[in-house]
């Protein structure tokens, strides 16, 4: 053993030894023979070289205080599992019996007990496991990780065996009594104060297994509350795979045969043992014994405030060349993905680590919900070795894969199916096709785009629908998009009445997903409806019209628009010989720039405008009555009343309209019906 050992002998018939015949041997005179036999107390110490190594460990052990709870728990289910394998081999003829873990709190002596009937220890393998193997791993984390930054070396205990030991964090002293399974095995007590000084003992355990006993401290003072205690088990210890005490419940059950004057039943309060967890949960099961309504039951045991059923689901489940079992849902995301995030809880053996899986699994299926669970992702790592870590990369590359593979068979099995599901999936589809290039070449096949008029195609398909329509005179593929089919009706039924097709674009990432769809299609540009004046939206070999305006009426005109000047966006005019029947004047603004827009909008601080403000583009229609008149007016005043109200118009089609401006534009509207 790394450390010094003393022993302190005791023979008084009222204390109790590790050997029934201990006063007959006490008798003799050979002390070797005592020492031997009787050994009731053994002190120790661990040869560590740095000082004040708990209050190191206290600090710098994990992020969050309450981890210790679930590794105490852990270590019980450990316990109980290894105890079960044995039986299950044949090692031992052991009665498991009741296995179910117990955590007891006393509020009134502050202090909270974790309690198995696991594999239990003998003596010498709490001074190896205890005190050799752990102190040697809270030694080298002391050595490499005292004096530096708390956030910077929260969270990787996992490679110093230091479970256990997250107990200090909340307690003054931790006392472990415990029981081997083994044969002939004597119950012992080991006690520490937070310091490297150790106490062993003889103890009184009468059951096999091991009682952890945390006296908790003045500052720990939180975890002396049944409900903060409870929400801990819920949180970290919900799906163990043994069945976890904590208290009882009470419920309410009608007596039998029993009725007030009234005939109504009268009722009992019962008491039961209040079980945290389910030890079974749907993912360790097999997809054969489970129906649709298993995982939508488990889908609102994971969220119960959650009302909708999920669309469908994916049950992962592979032994090789890892391991990893799960239930990954596709929920009805809409456009706004955010709020779906952190959805995937993390689990390592059943034990929840996390439901941040950012670096774990591709940042695109962070928007599904659900479990994975996995022995091969280490539980207590930084975040840069997830990133690295060989297993890690092969497990996010499997379920990516098996997403693929799920999307594919929904789409080629029942593509009226899939098609009534794409507004809820495509969000995250689009956002899949952006940000990983493996799944983009799977998703290209069942990847859809919907029209106006509710229509769905593949991305071949409609490529193959507008090809003769919508190239231009360069041989470009023009794809036309709308993203509120409300407020740019009126460009959308210009561009129909050209013959023109119209997709959908509104979800949230539309705008990225149009700028990545142009750099992987070749020849294909998309234009938002009302980025351009129906005649201009894709560019043909057609024959001008002629305008009514002589060229001075022309410059005109062109000044006097230019020269009026709206509010918080720059105006650039465009005189446009157009049909007779088209608008007077029509506002758009360039693709390029609307798309710059949208983009800062959505980049996530990125501004891509640079400080450059709105700029939209007046074309003005030529032919037009109302500028022919505009042209002709004489009367100042009047003129300037209709450049106002002509200019307005524009402005309220694309939604510019508003405040001070909306509300003058109204009472003149009414003044000129009069």
């Amino acid at each position: 053993m790394a450390g010094k050992l003393t022993y302190e002998y005791y023979c008084r018939p009222d204390l109790v030894c590790f050997l029934s015949n201990c006063h007959s041997l006490c008798t003799g005179t050979d002390i070797d023979m005592w020492q031997k036999n009787h050994r009731i107390m053994q002190k120790g110490s661990i040869n560590v070289q740095t000082e004040n190594i708990f209050p190191i460990i206290k600090k710098f052990l994990y992020s969050e205080h309450e981890i210790f709870l679930r590794e105490l728990v852990s270590n019980a289910i450990d316990a109980s599992t290894k105890l079960k394998k044995l039986v299950s081999l044949g090692k031992t003829d052991v009665e498991l019996g009741d296995m179910t873990v117990e955590v007891k709190l006393d509020t009134t002596k502050k202090q909270l007990k974790i309690i198995d009937r696991g594999v239990g220890m003998t003596e010498e393998e709490i001074v190896r496991y205890i005190t050799d193997i752990a102190f040697s791993g809270a030694e080298e984390f002391v050595k490499k990780y005292s004096g530096k930054d708390e956030a910077e070396v929260s969270g990787i205990i996992g490679h110093f065996g230091l479970g256990f030991y997250s107990s200090f964090m909340v307690s003054k002293k931790v006392e472990i009594n415990t029981l081997s399974f083994e044969k002939d095995a004597k119950p012992v007590k080991w006690s520490c104060d937070g310091s490297p000084e150790y106490s062993i003992t003889a103890s009184k355990k009468k059951t096999r297994g091991t009682e952890i006993t945390l006296h908790l401290d003045d500052d720990a003072l939180e975890f002396n509350e049944e409900q903060r205690i409870l929400g801990l088990l819920n949180k970290y210890c919900r799906f163990l795979p043994f069945p976890i005490r904590f208290g009882d419940e009470e419920r309410t059950e009608p007596i039998e045969g029993k009725t007030d004057k009234d005939g109504n039943p009268e009722y009992k309060t019962v008491k039961s043992p209040r079980i945290v967890n389910n030890p079974e949960p749907a993912w360790k099961k097999s997809p054969a014994d489970l129906k649709d309504e298993d995982y939508n039951n488990f889908y609102r045991e994971l969220y119960p405030m959650t009302f909708d059923d999920p669309l469908f689901h994916i049950h992962i489940n592979v032994d090789y060349p890892f391991n990893l079992t799960g239930i990954l849902y596709f929920p009805k995301l809409k456009k706004n993905f955010e709020v779906q995030k952190d959805k995937i809880q993390l689990y390592s053996n059943q034990v929840f680590v996390t439901d941040n899986v950012e670096n774990i699994v591709p940042d695109f299926l962070t928007l599904l919900h659900g479990v994975i669970d996995s022995p091969d992702i280490p539980l207590n790592v930084s975040r840069s070795y997830l990133q690295s870590d060989s297993n890690v990369k092969k497990i996010s590359n499997h379920i990516s894969k098996k997403v693929a593979d799920k999307l594919e068979e929904l789409y080629k099995n029942d593509r009226e199916d899939y098609e009534k599901k794409w507004d809820d999936i495509r969000v995250f589809i689009r956002y899949g096709m952006l940000s990983n290039e493996t799944f983009y070449e799977r998703a290209e096949k069942f990847a859809l785009l919907k029209d106006i008029d509710g229509k769905y195609y593949t991305i071949e398909e409609y490529r193959a629908q507008i090809k003769d329509a919508q190239t231009d005179k360069n041989k470009k593929e023009v794809i036309l998009y709308a993203s509120n089919p409300e407020e740019q009706y009126v460009y959308i039924d210009a561009a129909k009445a050209k013959g023109y097709n119209v997709l959908l674009m509104d979800s949230v990432i539309d705008t990225h997903f149009i700028d990545h769809m142009e750099r992987k299609l070749e020849n294909v540009s998309f234009k938002r409806v009302d980025a351009d004046i129906a005649e201009k939206l894709i560019e043909k070999e057609e024959e001008k019209l002629e305008s009514k305006l002589n060229e001075d009426d022309r410059k005109k005109v062109e000044e006097w628009f230019a020269g009026a000047k709206p509010e918080n966006i720059q105006l650039h005019v465009q005189m446009e010989a157009l049909a007779d029947d088209k608008e007077p004047l029509q506002l758009i603004q360039p693709e390029f720039m609307r798309r710059m827009k949208d983009m800062s909008a959505v980049g996530g601080g990125m501004d891509y405008m640079h400080g450059m403000g709105d700029m939209y583009t007046l074309v003005v229609n030529e032919n037009h009555s109302l500028i022919s008149d505009l042209a002709d007016t004489i009367d100042e005043e009047k003129r300037g009343k209709m450049i106002n109200h002509l200019l307005d118009l524009a402005l309220l089609s694309q939604g510019l309209l508003k405040g001070q401006k909306l509300s003058e534009f109204i009472r003149r509207s009414v003044d000129i019906i009069k």
